[in-house]
């Protein structure tokens, strides 16, 4: 099976959320899930909000990472998480 990078996106519920320790916790669910990060940016919204985007590297064969999604929308400070965008890697 190929290998896909997946980019999700985290929104955080106010401006006053550690970025640094959400990223932490998200990157370890990414782990857990058996995803390699390999990118972590911070993109400004609105009103002082930023938005957290974790680009990471997984098995094709487990298909959408829905259940990680589902996990990272737990954790707390997270307003919402999307998966933006899903590619599949040459090589």
């Amino acid at each position: 099976m190929a290998r896909i990078v997946v980019t999700l996106t985290i929104n955080p519920d106010s401006p006053d959320v550690d970025l640094k320790k959400l990223e932490e916790e998200a990157s370890k669910k990414v782990a857990e899930y058996g995803g390699d990060v390999g990118k972590v940016e911070i993109e400004p919204m609105a009103f002082g909000l930023k938005a957290l985007k974790i680009i990471f590297i997984m098995d094709e064969s487990k298909g959408i990472p829905d259940e990680l999604e589902k996990k990272i929308s737990e954790l707390t400070g997270v307003a919402s998480v999307r998966i933006t965008d899903v590619r599949r890697t040459i090589g």
